[in-house]
Formats: structure tokens, C-alpha cells, sequence
């Protein structure tokens, strides 16, 4: 497992950081999941309703609520104290642990979970601490889930958004590409073989649906406000016009069982 700089974790901890600032945005424009990734995840890791739950990095509980309706005994943390107040009022008198803390220093007994799931969020945590920690606080037989998305705007749009990033983004738009949460599983040691499932959606997104988007986005988020104001305007730009634009969306749960001796 590669290791990282001292510098290339101080940018990652500072980036998450960032999306507390814009929950209300980041719950209005973020999609949520489909149920039938829950399905996969219950049907593969023989969850039933009761089952224990940690969600990990839950946001403003776009997932949490798929959760919820499976019926887990859900425990969902985020370091973020406005992402875990919004995804509160979400989720209304719904039975959730709703924690405010980092993974890294969340405090639970070992084998305490039947899963541990995180959406969009777990290339974020310390990499010499998550899939070791997630290890310890499933009980033998318990699963690991991670969940990535991707998005894929119909031409010409989607490649003039990727060269907007390109043309704003250090590392010449490397993250719109970089592999996400599941490409270390094999070289830990700690769980079994992943098996994974993609659910595929073709949707619409109105062009301040995009904006909203594309705006919560961690690499938007840390550029200036000049800068962020020019890439707003440059989507609007492209769109001019044009009022929804058509997108495919990949959700994939990579998921191992732990193996405990």
C-alpha cells in the first residue's frame, strides 16, 4: 500500500474539512443512492433488519436515509458538525447514532459491527488507519463496504467540464481520475476476496443542479473565490441555452468479508 508524504496528508485532512462549510449546498445538489445497492450489500453480507451498522463519513445523510429503510441498528458519523446536523433533520425521529468524529478517532469496543459502510467518503481517512480500524470493529464474519460514484455528462458537455477542470485543477484534473476507496482491499491482508455490484442510472441534471454539483466538489471548494466565480460562469457559459443536460450515473459497492483468526 503506497504510502504518503506528510504534505499529501495534511492537503487530504484539510480537503475533508472543507464540504462542513457548504452542507446546505451539498444536501440540495447531491444525488442520493439507489436501494438497490442496500439490497446487494444485505443480500451478500446476510444483514437482517437489527443488523449493526457504521457509516462512515455519512454527509448530510443521502445514504443514511437508504440505510434507515433496510431497518439496521445504524450508527453514522461525519467530522463535519453542519453535515451531521443537516443529515439530523433529514433523517427527522428516525433511531440513528449520529456522531460528530473523524474514523480516525471515533471510539467504539473491537467487533462491534455486523458492517461498516462509507459512500463517496472513505479515500478520505488515514490510509494506515482505515482498513485496519474498520478490521477491528467488525465482529468475525463482518463485512467491509465501500461505495464510489461516477458520473458521466452526454457530449459535448461532459468533455468541456472535464477541460474546465483541467484547465483550474494543479495536477492537470489527475483526481477526476484518480481509482477511489476499494483499489487497496487486496493488498491488506485483512479481508477476503471483494466482490462488487454497479447500479446504473440515466438521468437528467438542470443546469444549476450542475453548478451545485460541481461546486461541492473538494478541489472547487479549495480554490479561491475568483476562481471558483470563473468556473461557475463557465459552466453557465456552456450551457447557455440549454436547460437540462443528460448524465449516466455508476454507483459500485466493492465489499470483503474480515478475516479475524
Amino acid at each position: 500500500m503506497a504510502q504518503e508524504s506528510e504534505d499529501e496528508r495534511g492537503k487530504r485532512r484539510h480537503s475533508r474539512t472543507l464540504f462542513d462549510g457548504v452542507a446546505g449546498l451539498y444536501e440540495q445538489a447531491r444525488p442520493g443512492y439507489p436501494d438497490g445497492i442496500v439490497r446487494f450489500i444485505a443480500s451478500t453480507a446476510g444483514l437482517d433488519a437489527g443488523a449493526r451498522v457504521l457509516e462512515v463519513g455519512c454527509g448530510t445523510g443521502q445514504f443514511t436515509e437508504v440505510l434507515m429503510r433496510a431497518g439496521f441498528a445504524l450508527t453514522a458519523i461525519d467530522l463535519g458538525p453542519s453535515m451531521v446536523a443537516t443529515a439530523r433533520a433529514r433523517l427527522g425521529d428516525e433511531p440513528v447514532n449520529f456522531q460528530v468524529s473523524s474514523f480516525e478517532d471515533f471510539a467504539a469496543a473491537d467487533r462491534s459491527f455486523d458492517l461498516v459502510v462509507s459512500a463517496a467518503a472513505f479515500h478520505w481517512l488515514d490510509p494506515d488507519v482505515k482498513y485496519a480500524k474498520a478490521a477491528r470493529l467488525l465482529r468475525p464474519g463482518g463485512w467491509l463496504a465501500v461505495l464510489d460514484g461516477d458520473e458521466r455528462y452526454d457530449e459535448p458537455f461532459g468533455t468541456a467540464l472535464h477541460e474546465m477542470w483541467v484547465a483550474r485543477s494543479p495536477d492537470d484534473g489527475a483526481w477526476v481520475k484518480q481509482q477511489r476507496g476499494a483499489r487497496d482491499f487486496d493488498g491488506t491482508g485483512l479481508f477476503g476476496a471483494p466482490v462488487q455490484f454497479t447500479e446504473t442510472d440515466t438521468l437528467t441534471r438542470s443546469v444549476d443542479g450542475i453548478v451545485g454539483v460541481e461546486s461541492t466538489r473538494a478541489i472547487s471548494l479549495s480554490w479561491s473565490e475568483d476562481v471558483r466565480d470563473g468556473f461557475t460562469a463557465s459552466i453557465r457559459g456552456s450551457l447557455a441555452g440549454t436547460t437540462e443536460v443528460p448524465l449516466t450515473r455508476d454507483v459500485t459497492v466493492t465489499m470483503a468479508q474480515v478475516r479475524h483468526s
